[in-house]
């Protein structure tokens, strides 16, 4: 089966196989230690419309490693999903998504865009943008041996001087790629500098292109995302880095591309319950020492914007337990009140 854009009365509707994702899809982007379970629910509550797994390693799924499999898990509500695998060996990548589509998502997602060096090194992720005769097959392998979509998510090139996206995304469309999901950054960029969509509009608009083609790089915004969408036609956009410790992001998204409305910043308080309430769903998932460590990437995010928070941030993230957390953050809520 097939991406396709299917025609309704009122509005176009993108489809996953027959998966629906939505009229202009936004999608939380895999981000290691991130989009675990727990955030991308909290992420699907602000209007998320599709999610995908933080990044699952092919050898460890062949080797059935309890990190990996702890990525594999997902809640009914985080529908629809997609589990995003990566490696440098084609017998593993097809191994490894058999193991993931065994868990029950509703596509699989080929990571060809991780700039990463201890993944590069590997071969994995963006290396294959120096081998893409490689990518092509891989991504070939893997259609052919899975019965649901298969997408795939890269980047611009290796670096300024090869720029072949245009190109790879027709291969991979020839492979069998269902969807493509591009950051508008070479390797070389890492996440540094401006992402440009100039090429990603070019990949949308080739009328050889007949599978959705989503954005990614510098969304931060609703008016941002508006402007994205108008000026390049893409068909959907992910958000990265811009939903760490802000999933209402979501919430201000999709309201401008409704409404063309912006909306109001959470609260203190609203910022205060959301970080209960994805410590309570943390803690559930992976117990408080890992809760403790992958939270503290999340605190500047939850808090940004707010007056005077630099040296609670500190003390949140040097915290050794959850009740320390816990009293800082009523701290945190005396002092905005006393305001």
């Amino acid at each position: 089966m097939d991406f396709s854009i299917f025609a309704l009365k009122y509005y176009i509707l993108i489809r996953i196989g027959q998966i629906a994702a939505g009229e202009f899809p936004v999608i939380l982007a895999p981000m290691e230690d991130v989009t675990d379970s727990p955030f991308r629910s909290i992420c699907k509550d602000f209007g998320a419309d599709v999610l995908i797994t933080e990044f699952v390693a092919s050898e460890g799924l062949i080797r059935d490693a309890w990190k990996s499999r702890m990525k594999l898990q997902f809640e009914t509500k985080e529908r629809p999903i997609g589990i995003q695998i990566f490696g440098a060996n084609i017998d593993s990548m097809i191994k490894a998504a058999e193991a993931a589509q065994n868990a029950g998502p509703d596509f699989i997602d080929l990571n060809f865009g991780c700039p990463v060096r201890k993944i590069v090194m590997k071969g994995g992720g963006a290396a294959l943008l120096q081998d893409v005769p490689k990518m092509i097959s891989m991504a070939k392998a893997v259609v052919q041996s899975t019965r649901i979509p298969v997408t795939a998510k890269t980047r611009l090139g290796w670096d300024e001087h090869h720029l072949e996206i245009v190109d790879i995304a027709e291969r991979l469309q020839d492979a069998g790629i269902q969807a493509i999901s591009i950051h508008g950054r070479t390797r070389v960029q890492l996440y540094g500098g401006k992402a440009d969509w100039t090429l990603i509009g070019e990949v949308k608009n080739n009328p050889r292109m007949k599978i959705p083609v989503f954005g990614n790089g510098d969304i931060d915004s609703g008016p941002k995302a508006g402007e994205m969408k108008e000026r390049y036609g893409v068909d959907g956009i992910l958000i990265g880095r811009a939903a760490v410790g802000n999933p209402w992001i979501f919430r201000e998204v999709k309201a401008f591309l409704g409404t063309g409305s912006v909306t109001a910043p959470p609260s203190v308080t609203e910022r205060i319950n959301m970080v209960r309430l994805h410590l309570e769903k943390s803690l559930l998932y992976k117990g408080e020492r890992a809760t403790l460590f992958e939270m503290r990437k999340m605190y500047s995010g939850y808090f940004r914007g707010i007056a005077g928070f630099k040296p609670y941030r500190l003390k949140l993230i040097l915290s050794g337990s959850l009740q320390e957390v816990d009293s800082i953050l009523r701290e945190i809520q005396y002092l905005s009140l006393s305001e």
